[in-house]
């Protein structure tokens, strides 16, 4: 299985979009600091995901939600609550 995720750091509020296939050693790994991009200060929480059977279909998603920003900004219309209610 091949995981879509969607971070949101709790100190700048600041989101991430990724893909893995293990997605909660993810998590963990994002909020140790392994991962050059979101080693600011603050704790990632996962807010978001999707499942794909296939590699190339969750790379393309993660690229669609990174670059086209309709894309990005249809999703946090749609979770919008849920961004809001995040709270750590």
């Amino acid at each position: 299985m091949y995981y879509v995720y969607l971070l949101k750091n709790s100190v700048s509020n600041k989101l991430y979009f990724g893909y893995t296939t293990n997605i909660r050693q993810r998590v963990i790994d994002h909020n140790k600091g392994k991962t050059r991009t979101t080693k600011t200060k603050g704790k990632w929480i996962l807010v978001y995901y999707e499942a794909y059977f296939n590699k190339k279909d969750a790379t393309q998603r993660e690229w669609n939600l990174k670059h086209q920003g309709r894309q990005r900004d249809f999703l946090k219309s749609n979770i919008k609550n849920t961004l809001h209610a995040v709270i750590v």
